[in-house]
């Protein structure tokens, strides 16, 4: 593809070189070099492209792209712009085929439930044949493909190869998580999102190298709704106003438990049975149905609700929306996995004091015969996040299990009796079993009727990190063979 055609979108000058060249790909990170790719300089927080710019064309590319003119760089064309983040983006959907025009795509935003609602929207789009890629936290995952990504909102290149490959595989709609981040650096640039979610917003992520002020935190995740042609709303939410305040969609919808939304939830009860703890709720408004959701709290009715508010716009049956939520599994957030006994076994990702709060608590309205919850900590990080988690297990749980979770450089032992310094400022019962698998196995094997058995901290990983060793583990690996399956 020639250069000119990549940079069809981008404001830019030539500083030298000229255009009328072909490239072989879109490069950024200059170890993944190759001969006549164009190389774009990102300034990150802890590097600047700029500083291997030279080194990108010593290793053969044919072009570079800055976003400073102080940079001497020689043998290859040099392009100058405003912003090379912006400009990845867009020379990024141009090499690939700008994939978004082909695909349907939802972006979701907001501080708290953005996997679970991207999970919710597949699951519902793939029980009504439409087949739906997801791109977040989780990864990037279509079909049976799953691929590991390093942040929230991947790169733009990643985001635009992801959606090309999502169409090969027969895709017809991508579901991403819209972080704030990513809208901030542009990750999510080069192309129109079709339907734009607000789930909630709350204070996080300010200071450090993330958001500098709550300002501009607000601000970023409001950037969706200048990016999206229909803008979907939870009009419960106190910064509902604030999201959609200069907002350049066609059409903005609202759903809520609020008489004014659009789209309704009402009628919330919890639903409690051996391997499902869920909701139950009814939709009214601009959809009419009753819904059952297999994942517990009554935060969840948000989630679905806007799972739902978006999916109702495909063409699709009413009992499409109604079994993917029923079925719906979202990899490590209170993930139910079946075993033969009258008993709930659960995996999350809960691995602070804060999280382990709310879910726990949450558990707790569902008048289990006990709450087990197993759990470790992590190595080299703050003993005060350790005494937090034994005290709020101690406080919370009928039984606490202490075990490991990648200890890493530490000795496990010392992480349990950091643990112990919490949990013995409660009356809580509890066991020490260092070894995870172990300690899984004893819950299982000790299980009583009505209990709702947590395995907190791994959640979706698939790796333990010892010794500064990782080796694969997978807890419904570990589970199924204790099983004897």
């Amino acid at each position: 593809m020639k250069l000119e055609q990549l940079l069809t979108r981008v404001n830019y000058s030539v500083i030298s070189g000229n255009t009328d060249i072909e490239i072989t790909d879109v490069v950024y990170d200059s170890r993944k070099v190759i001969k006549d790719c164009v190389f774009v300089c990102l300034v990150g927080a802890a590097a600047d492209g700029h500083r291997f710019a030279q080194d990108a064309v010593d290793r053969g590319a044919a072009a570079v792209v800055v976003s400073r003119d102080d940079v001497e760089i020689n043998g290859a064309a040099v392009i100058l712009t405003d912003d090379t983040r912006r400009a990845l983006a867009f020379m990024s959907a141009e090499y690939f085929g700008n994939p978004a025009d082909t695909l349907k795509t939802i972006g979701i935003t907001g501080t708290k439930g953005k996997t679970t609602t991207a999970c919710m929207v597949r699951s519902i789009l793939e029980k009504g044949g439409i087949k739906t890629g997801i791109i977040g936290t989780l990864g990037i995952m279509y079909g049976d493909k799953h691929i590991k990504t390093a942040n929230t909102t991947p790169e733009s290149y990643e985001i635009q190869k992801a959606m090309r490959d999502m169409i090969e595989d027969g895709c017809k709609c991508c579901v991403m998580e819209a972080s704030s981040l990513g809208i901030k650096w542009h990750r999510t640039d080069g192309f129109i999102f079709d339907y734009g979610i607000f789930t909630n917003f709350s204070h996080d992520h300010i200071g450090g190298v993330e958001h500098p002020t709550m300002e501009d935190y607000i601000e970023c995740k409001s950037m969706l709704f200048r990016q999206c042609t229909t803008g979907i709303i939870n009009i419960d939410d106190p910064m509902a106003e604030r999201m959609i305040e200069n907002h350049t969609c066609r059409d903005v919808e609202t759903y809520g438990c609020n008489d004014n939304a659009q789209l309704r939830a009402g009628g919330a009860k919890l639903l409690s049975k051996p391997g499902y703890l869920g909701v139950h709720f009814d939709i009214s408004g601009v959809l009419e149905m009753e819904a059952d959701v297999a994942i517990p709290g009554m935060f969840t009715v948000h989630n679905a609700l806007a799972a739902a508010a978006v999916c109702r716009h495909f063409d699709i049956p009413v009992k499409a929306i109604y079994d993917g939520l029923n079925e719906v599994k979202v990899k490590g957030r209170v993930e139910p996995v079946k075993v033969p006994g009258n008993y709930t076994l659960l995996i999350d990702y809960a691995h602070n004091a804060v999280s382990m709060e709310n879910i726990l608590t949450t558990l707790r309205e569902y008048n289990p015969g006990r709450i087990v919850t197993l759990f470790g900590a992590g190595g080299n990080r703050p003993r005060d996040r350790r005494f937090e988690m034994g005290e709020i297990s101690g406080r919370l749980s009928d039984l606490s299990v202490i075990t490991e979770d990648n200890s890493r450089f530490e000795d496990v032992n010392d992480i349990i009796n950091d643990i112990l310094t919490g949990v013995k400022k409660t009356d809580g019962k509890y066991v020490t079993i260092p070894d995870r698998t172990e300690a899984i196995r004893y819950c299982i094997e000790n299980a009583q009727d009505g209990d709702i058995i947590v395995l907190a901290g791994k959640g979706h990983e698939d790796y333990q990190d010892k010794n500064g060793k990782k080796t694969h583990y997978d807890e419904r690996e570990v589970i199924a063979k204790i099983l004897g399956k």
